[in-house]
């Protein structure tokens, strides 16, 4: 994301030192909503300063991208159960996403793709001043899918960050 500028937003969070990773080690569904309540709470809590978003990552479950899908709804509910819909968002990244209008193996699927399953828990006020520094925010998703297509599947496989379906 960062070194191919896919989230021109992520690089600031980055050299701050204000992504937390926390990593829930459940298979369970409900473990995993338990620990992704208590990961929603704490970052509504936390002072943005110190932590402004949360990648909640999820290397032994959800490897069936259907079932992450299933979770991503549930999550999204969990979110307005709570009261924090319209304070923070979730974001998806998935090994094997892809876009309801794209074939699996479509090169603007990686821009979504990830080692394991992550819920990107995200503050709106801090994408609201990302968007509004930003000055084309809405040509972001085409600037990315122009250079996906242009790097291409094989360039792709290149980069020294990309984990294999073997290697996970």
């Amino acid at each position: 994301m960062i070194g191919l500028n896919l989230c021109p937003f992520a690089k600031s969070v980055h050299v701050k030192d204000q992504v937390r990773y926390r990593v829930s080690r459940h298979q369970d569904w409900n473990e995993l909503s338990v620990d992704l309540e208590q990961e929603l709470s704490f970052l509504a809590k936390a002072d943005p300063e110190q932590v402004d978003t949360t990648l909640f990552i999820m290397p032994l479950a959800l490897a069936d991208f259907v079932e992450y899908n299933d979770f991503l709804d549930w999550a999204d509910r969990l979110l307005e159960r709570l009261g924090l819909e319209g304070e923070l968002q979730i974001a998806s990244f998935h090994p094997d996403y892809q876009f309801a209008d794209a074939e699996a193996d479509d090169i603007e699927n990686y821009s979504n793709r990830s080692p394991f399953p992550i819920l990107h828990l995200l503050r709106e006020s801090s994408i609201d001043r990302a968007v509004a520094a930003y000055p084309d925010a809405a040509a972001i998703f085409e600037k990315n899918m122009a250079t996906l297509r242009n790097l291409g599947l094989s360039g792709w496989n290149m980069l020294p960050f990309v984990v294999s379906k073997e290697q996970r």
